[in-house]
């Protein structure tokens, strides 16, 4: 069966030249050229990801992300953005979005970036072993359903999420170096890569607060460390 992307974009050229691309790929491509249609998409069908450009008519793709993501946690979300803000790009990470490509950008790198999100998915073959969770402390998280379990609630994690706790989860109180962590997750280790990291790393503190010895420290200058 074809992944399924809904990609949103109001260039009407460029929203034509990259949609007949990706279905070169076999992938099946519903274009939306403004947020307000992309939700009503995004409410009748499934969809593997999301691809969203920042600047849409009538509901922009900040307010979209964090509409998707109120509905569906676990749905990866890409964005593209011509702006040259940084902060922007930190604002749809805060929001809930997994990555980001900044335009102008080459087919080939959209498709590699998708690529990576849909391999992890949970109708592809998993790329960790099959065993179903883990401890830690005294979560349970289950890295294939990209759950974080206590005391009879959930949470659910994004993929980034869940990677970046599964890559500390596994190197308990050992020092991990930023720049270990960026390349092993996002394959650079630039500054708004590192800024990226940083919101990751708040959103995991948050989720495994109810765990008081839990810590994922930070060693200024190295990296981080997690413990409990």
């Amino acid at each position: 069966m074809k992944k399924r992307i809904l990609y949103v974009e109001d260039d009407p050229n460029l929203a034509f030249a990259t949609k007949d691309n990706l279905e070169e790929y076999d992938y099946e491509v519903i274009h939306a050229p403004d947020g307000i249609k992309a939700l009503e998409y995004f409410g009748k069908d499934h969809f593997d990801i999301c691809v969203l450009d920042i600047m849409l008519p009538k509901m922009d793709g900040f307010t979209l992300a964090e509409k998707i993501r109120n509905s569906d946690s676990q749905v990866p979300i890409l964005f593209l953005t011509a702006r040259a803000l940084q902060e922007d790009k930190i604002k749809g990470l805060k929001l809930g979005a997994d990555d980001y490509i900044t335009k102008p950008f080459s087919i080939e790198e959209l498709k590699l970036r998708i690529d990576v999100f849909l391999r992890r998915s949970k109708s592809e073959e998993p790329l960790v072993a099959k065993a179903d969770s883990s401890k830690v402390g005294k979560y349970t998280f289950d890295f294939q359903k990209l759950t974080l379990a206590i005391n009879g609630s959930s949470q659910n994690l994004t993929f980034r999420e869940a990677e970046v706790l599964k890559f500390l989860a596994e190197r308990p109180d050992q020092v991990i170096r930023r720049d270990e962590l960026l390349k092993a997750i996002w394959g650079d280790d630039d500054y708004f890569m590192g800024r990226s990291l940083d919101v990751f790393i708040s959103r995991l503190r948050k989720y495994l607060s109810a765990d008081p010895d839990i810590k994922i420290d930070n060693i200024h200058g190295v990296g981080f460390r997690m413990r409990w």
